[in-house]
């Protein structure tokens, strides 16, 4: 299989605005600079425990503890593969994945 560059990979990481990727999934609630939602780790029931932070571009759910970027999400939340939540990423933001064998 096709290795995807550091140099993409990086591109790609810098390009993907967590608010954006997890609000594909789950519905997000402005919240002063950051984004609440509720935990699709465990059985959530409110508003609150989940944030999504965008200037620190992480996730973070304060009642089971799950945390991470934009490709762990997806690896996580959507069963992706790393190489899948990067091609995905890449498709989402426009960007050219150059393979190298």
């Amino acid at each position: 299989m096709a290795k995807i560059d550091n140099f993409t990979v990086l591109r790609i990481k810098e390009a993907a605005k967590i608010e954006e990727v997890v609000g594909e999934f789950l519905t997000l609630h402005k919240r002063g600079k950051e984004y609440e939602g509720k935990c699709p780790f465990h059985n959530d029931r409110h508003y609150g425990n989940f944030k999504v932070n965008p200037k620190k571009n992480i996730y973070k759910c304060f009642s089971c503890g799950a945390s991470g970027d934009s490709i762990k999400f997806l690896m996580e939340d959507q069963r992706m593969t790393y190489r899948d939540a990067l091609v995905w990423l890449a498709q989402k933001y426009n960007i050219f994945i150059d393979e190298m064998e």
